[in-house]
């Protein structure tokens, strides 16, 4: 029983008391990438998939940055590059014809009106989350970045559903 015990206490343990992440973790980014894939192979809802890319691609754009300012500060990096990484993708999307017509929401194919939503979503939830984060100068919980991005995608999806299935 004692070693059950001390087993068990040694996972749950660093839930408690583990440091504040900075950045959003390529384990994470890695993740997301898998998910997506199981998501299309799956047939999950365009849109809500892309909910999801956007997520992958904000985490991307964050971690480009992230990457990019330890070297050299450049002003607006992080808005700049999260612009770009998402134009760039929408637009390779359409040039080799990635975008399949499934349907639209609002006059926009679903895929990118999903990457469009999620992208802003995860955009502005991470900047509440840092202004938070350093008006009270640390983090409320640990993993507090990961669970409200990803529980901020999660709505966003429900949302999407509901809009989809009972709205549109």
């Amino acid at each position: 029983m004692k070693k059950f015990l001390v087993f068990a206490l040694g996972l749950v343990g660093p839930l408690f008391f583990a440091p504040a992440a900075l950045a959003h973790c390529p384990l994470c980014v890695a993740g997301a990438g898998v998910g997506l894939s199981l998501a299309r192979i799956l047939g999950i809802d365009d849109s809500i998939t892309g909910v999801w890319i956007a997520a992958l691609l904000g985490a991307m754009a964050f971690w480009l940055d992230s990457a990019i300012s330890k070297k050299r500060k450049i002003p607006f990096s992080a808005p700049l590059i999260y612009i770009a990484t998402f134009g760039l993708t929408l637009w390779s999307f359409y040039r080799f014809n990635l975008i399949i017509k499934h349907g639209d929401i609002f006059g926009i194919h679903k895929l990118t009106f999903g990457i469009i939503a999620g992208g802003v979503v995860f955009y502005l939830v991470d900047l509440i989350d840092d202004l938070l984060i350093k008006k009270y100068g640390k983090v409320f919980f640990p993993y507090q970045r990961i669970v409200v991005s990803l529980g901020s995608m999660l709505l966003l999806s429900v949302g999407i559903y509901i809009l989809i299935n009972y709205y549109i």
